[in-house]
């Protein structure tokens, strides 16, 4: 699956991860995991969390282009060969 990128969690990071690349950025400190990919939308992710101090999972949203802009990294060239998204914890 060359064209589909990994997104998963750890302590307070969220992980992106495709082509050799992983970003990693600051999420909430309750977040246990991310459960089910909605929607991936160019660099917008809609999933479903589930939270430590929540009984059901919430959708949230992520949205790359601003942690890209941090990283200097052009949005097009990076994000353009992906088709989607899976959830992958070891």
């Amino acid at each position: 699956m060359d064209d589909v990128a990994v997104l998963s969690s750890f302590d307070k990071y969220t992980t992106f991860s495709f082509g050799g690349v992983t970003l990693t950025f600051r999420t909430c400190n309750n977040l246990d995991r991310y459960t089910k990919v909605k929607l991936w939308d160019n660099g917008y992710i809609e999933v479903m969390a589930k939270y430590r101090n929540r009984p059901e999972e919430i959708e949230e949203y992520i949205d790359l282009d601003p942690v890209l802009k941090g990283l200097y990294m052009d949005k097009d060239s990076f994000l353009g060969p992906i088709k989607g998204v899976r959830i992958e914890y070891a």
